[in-house]
């Protein structure tokens, strides 16, 4: 049986896997399990990776540095495609609060945690570092603070890596803790009422200039009688599509440009509900018809673009009504309908809503590609290009004002930039950047329990010796103040000075630092999608900010 002692006990390629299998394995299966109604998730494989270090469960140190850092870039990459179509948009209209007050959040966890630095003598920068990581819960800041450390500390690293680890792994518990209290002590003190807000945030949405509104209208303004489709949109400077169009004497047809509006005539006008009163002081008054019944072959097709060459093409360049006499009412991106504005950029996965001669519709599928099946099969060139591209940015060296040695952007920060770009940006290289939601959450998770499996096998060793004192106790309630005392001053702020609606405060909150679990109990409580838009708005550049300040920090201070 000395085959089995060897898994456990080996120094091989199998015990190196097997151990690493057993703490993933385990880590995730616990993650599920919920504590007063919030479950860690992947986080938990830290500390069963802690748990096996304890115990004596070793792997080889080039082996588990591989890993580790592999593990993050997949994990870093994978944010950063998910994150880069929506990154600079995320700064517009609304969005452009949520991420100040995400950046104050930032700057406020920064402060405290240097006003402790320089409190308590005993602490040192890295020790630092992986608290406000952990109080934060933000595991690629970690990893880049630690990936720092080995470009500018050589031997050294590793110990300072160690007890970096233990920070993170000592605040994280009550971060999460401190992310929700606070969320329910700013309800409190507002006395908020969550049904109300909820209410507020299905009535924006109802009047969302994004969501397109179908109306079917009978021409009675004698005023554009004898106008073409061209002259009114010239007429109505919006966004709007006529869709179908029934003559008073004939069947349903699409309409093109040329296309003459006579009196009596039904439209069926797809546009944004803001706009309604202005269509029916143009066009006429509203009328019940079921264009789905109608004897006619015009109908409504969903086509996938699967072809790399129409990414970054604009919809009114395609020339669908005079080329296929179709027409283009929305388009449907990452779960959101969009209006088909002649001048929106597609992208590879968006799906079109066409209507049209079924024949028309059979031509423009086959011309755009219309295979869900291509959109599973994952790019990997472009993946892995990236991350060549991405460890060439992070090892280019900067030399900043005040520091004694150049900073890297490092494993962490240059595949994150690369990725952020390629998201935003690759189409115009032509690289299909479009990744399914289950492929990009794959990935991620797989980076994810490598990484924090290194980490806890990494710092298991003196765990229980460092934490569980009064140092220990320390640094748990120095994370605690991290989190929450900028969580409860900028909460405080966001609902009193700009009024901002619960369910999404609660995703700012979440998504400040950057912690599912935090979301899961925003989302329950909300019972809408407002916490994850807020999430989603603020995380891009929060996920940047909180990966390049770690390294910053831990550079600035040793």
């Amino acid at each position: 049986m000395d085959w089995i002692l060897e898994l456990f006990t080996g120094t091989g390629v199998a015990h190196s896997i097997f151990i690493y299998s057993l703490v993933i394995a385990f880590g995730v299966l616990l993650g599920k399990v919920k504590f007063f109604g919030i479950s860690l998730g992947a986080t938990f494989v830290l500390f069963v990776g802690l748990l096996a270090g304890h115990f004596g469960f070793v792997i080889d140190e080039s082996t588990l540095k591989f890993i580790q850092e592999f593990g993050l870039i997949l994990f870093i990459f994978s944010i950063g495609l998910q994150v880069g179509p929506s990154f600079f948009s995320s700064f517009k209209q609304g969005g452009l609060t949520l991420n100040a007050l995400a950046m104050a959040i930032i700057g406020l966890n920064i402060v405290i945690a240097l006003i402790i630095f320089f409190i308590d003598p005993n602490l040192k920068a890295h020790e630092l570092v992986g608290i406000m990581s952990g109080a934060v819960t933000n595991t690629p800041g970690l990893g880049a603070a630690q990936q720092a450390l080995i470009e500018t500390q050589a031997d050294g690293a590793t110990m300072m890596n160690e007890a970096m680890s233990m920070g993170y792994a000592a605040a994280y518990p009550l971060g999460v803790v401190g992310i929700i209290l606070s969320m329910i002590v700013v309800k409190s003190i507002f006395k908020i009422g969550v049904d109300k807000e909820a209410k507020e945030i299905e009535d924006e949405k109802t009047n969302s200039q994004l969501q397109p509104h179908l109306v079917t209208y009978k021409v009675t303004n004698k005023l554009i009688i004898g106008s073409t489709i061209h002259h009114l949109h010239q007429i109505i400077d919006h966004n709007f599509v006529i869709s179908r169009i029934r003559k008073s004497d004939g069947p349903v047809h699409i309409p093109v440009s040329t296309t003459v509006i006579e009196e009596g005539d039904l439209l069926l006008v797809v546009m944004s509900q803001q706009d309604e009163e202005m269509f029916d002081a143009v066009l006429g008054p509203h009328e019940e018809m079921d264009w789905q019944s109608e004897p006619d072959p015009v109908t409504a097709r969903r086509i996938v673009i699967t072809k790399s060459e129409f990414t970054g093409r604009k919809l009114g360049s395609l020339r669908l009504r005079m080329g296929y006499k179709l027409n283009v009412t929305r388009v449907h991106r990452a779960g959101l309908d969009l209006i088909a504005s002649p001048n929106l950029a597609l992208q590879v996965g968006d799906r079109l809503t066409v209507v049209g001669n079924i024949n028309d519709i059979n031509r423009l599928a086959d011309a755009m590609g219309n295979s869900t099946k291509m959109l599973d099969h994952p790019n990997i060139f472009t993946m892995f290009i990236g991350i060549v591209l991405g460890i060439v940015l992070g090892s280019i060296p900067l030399l900043l004002p005040g520091m004694s040695v150049p900073m890297k952007l490092g494993l962490a920060g240059g595949p994150l930039i690369v990725a952020i770009l390629l998201g935003r940006y690759g189409y115009k290289l032509k690289l299909i950047t479009y990744s399914s939601s289950s492929a990009n959450l794959m990935l991620r998770e797989l980076g994810i329990c490598l990484f924090l499996a290194s980490v806890g096998l990494a710092a298991g060793g003196n765990f229980a010796a460092t934490v569980f004192n009064a140092t220990g106790v320390k640094w748990v309630l120095y994370g605690f103040l991290i989190t929450f005392i900028p969580l409860i001053v900028i909460g405080l702020i966001g609902r009193g000075r700009h009024k901002i609606n619960y369910c999404t405060l609660m995703g700012l909150i979440a998504g400040s630092n950057t912690d599912p679990p935090a979301l899961a109990y925003a989302n329950k409580t909300a019972n809408n999608d407002a916490p994850s838009v807020a999430y989603s708005t603020v995380y891009p550049l929060t996920m940047f900010l909180r990966v390049i300040l770690a390294q910053i920090l831990i550079l600035a201070l040793t």
